[in-house]
């Protein structure tokens, strides 16, 4: 049986190649294929690969007919540069040319052999998906985006939106549920926007809402003009579904959401907010925002600023803008300073941080439901888990993994929360 050896930068691959034969192996030494699967939209991940291909070269240099290949996003965004500085590679296989994979392998011909076709209607619903054990999964209900934010690369490299079948979905819902997940977590470039014909993604909630043994159901990352009034229903009336959300807000600034392409104004999104809040009591909220955005101004970053402390969010992941070629910004350049840059995302930072630890302060005293997932990496026989506002909870055990706990909260910081077991 010959043997592949994958590492992934980003996006997971499905299970395609261990229906043809091969068999997964732990280290590049012993494997038959290498494959390094990739991701486009990481920032830096273009200069790491080029390097860990310079690395991998040895292989091929002591085993000739080991096989080299890229695939995923940034085999599509960068065939050239990639052609072009890595020549020993193999194949170039893009996201929606993994179900060529088994027959580019066969080939051998000393040329690159490449499958990089956007297929606007490759779901992979039929394909078997490669996970790992745990008592959270992730599962890819779309693929592709629709958006063409100014910023983002996927709408060139993912293609266009399409929704896989919601029966194929319930389905795999209710096999991890038999397999002992506890918590499904749905992923989407623009997860709320599915629709696969039938069903739209408020029916998708309600359907593995009601999955046996599924506890909790969570999604990312939604766009907010697709936060229907649908969706935001199932979400407060079906216990499933978490009381958490990520809703990227990007900026806060109506002049830079503008020329981002996010199709809705700082009020609009706040308003969006309310409703959800008021829908669904007790919401975690978290978000992303962009600082230094081509022609963000410090009135702009103000805005920005200002949205932060009225929305109080539960946590943020905060980035500096940086450029990417093929993105509408692109031609832009990158206006402000990188010492600007570095200086507003230090304050936003800073204030984030102060908001998270006040809002987890308050739990002091409170008592949370936790699902364990398995030991606390720093204190030995300590377990670790979520709340379900996705908070990380420790606590001393004993507890094993799917178990769901109460503990009641004793201290707290701005990103964890560590309390004591209490009789449910």
């Amino acid at each position: 049986m010959p043997t592949v050896y994958v590492e992934t930068y980003g996006c997971q691959m499905n299970g395609h190649l261990a229906a043809h034969g091969y068999a997964r192996t732990a280290t590049p030494e012993a494997a038959d294929v290498i494959l390094l699967n990739t991701c486009a939209i990481r920032e830096h991940a273009e200069a790491r690969v080029l390097g860990r291909l310079g690395e991998l070269a040895r292989h091929k240099r002591r085993r000739p007919d080991v096989r080299l290949g890229v695939t995923g996003c940034m085999a599509q965004h960068l065939r050239e540069k990639l052609a072009e500085r890595v020549p020993w590679v193999d194949l170039l296989v893009g996201p929606d040319g993994y179900r060529r994979l088994p027959e580019l392998l066969r080939g051998g011909d000393g040329d690159p052999h490449m499958a990089l076709r956007l297929d606007p209607s490759e779901t992979y619903a039929d394909l078997p998906v490669a996970r790992a054990g745990g008592v959270r999964a992730w599962i890819t209900v779309m693929r592709g985006c629709d958006r063409f934010c100014t910023f983002c690369i996927v709408p060139y490299v993912r293609g266009r939106e399409r929704s896989l079948p919601g029966p194929v979905l319930l389905s795999q819902v209710r096999a991890l549920a038999a397999a002992g997940v506890r918590e499904v977590v749905f992923l989407g470039q623009t997860v709320n926007a599915y629709h696969d014909g039938a069903w739209d993604f408020a029916e998708l909630l309600r359907r593995t809402a009601e999955v046996p043994g599924i506890l909790r159901i969570r999604f990312t990352s939604p766009h907010p003009s697709d936060m229907s009034a649908r969706v935001i229903e199932a979400m407060g009336e079906c216990p499933a579904v978490a009381p958490q959300l990520h809703l990227p807000v990007q900026s806060g600034a109506d002049r830079v959401l503008g020329r981002m392409g996010r199709e809705y104004t700082a009020a609009e999104y706040e308003d969006l907010v309310a409703r959800l809040r008021a829908r669904v009591p007790g919401l975690a909220l978290s978000t992303d925002v962009i600082v230094g955005f081509p022609g963000e101004d410090e009135d702009d970053f103000a805005a920005t600023e200002a949205l932060v402390r009225r929305l109080r969010y539960d946590s943020a992941f905060l980035f500096k803008y940086s450029p990417r070629e093929g993105t509408r910004a692109w031609k832009w350049g990158d206006t402000v300073p990188e010492a600007e840059k570095a200086r507003r995302l230090q304050r936003l930072v800073a204030l984030q941080e102060a908001i998270s630890a006040e809002i987890n302060r308050r739990l002091v005293g409170a008592e949370v439901e936790v699902l364990v997932e398995g030991p606390a990496r720093r204190t030995a026989g300590w377990m670790a888990g979520k709340s379900p506002q996705m908070k990380t909870v420790v606590f001393p055990g004993p507890a094993a993994p799917g178990d769901v706990v109460r503990v009641r909260i004793e201290a707290a910081t701005s990103h964890t929360l560590t309390g004591r077991r209490v009789a449910a």
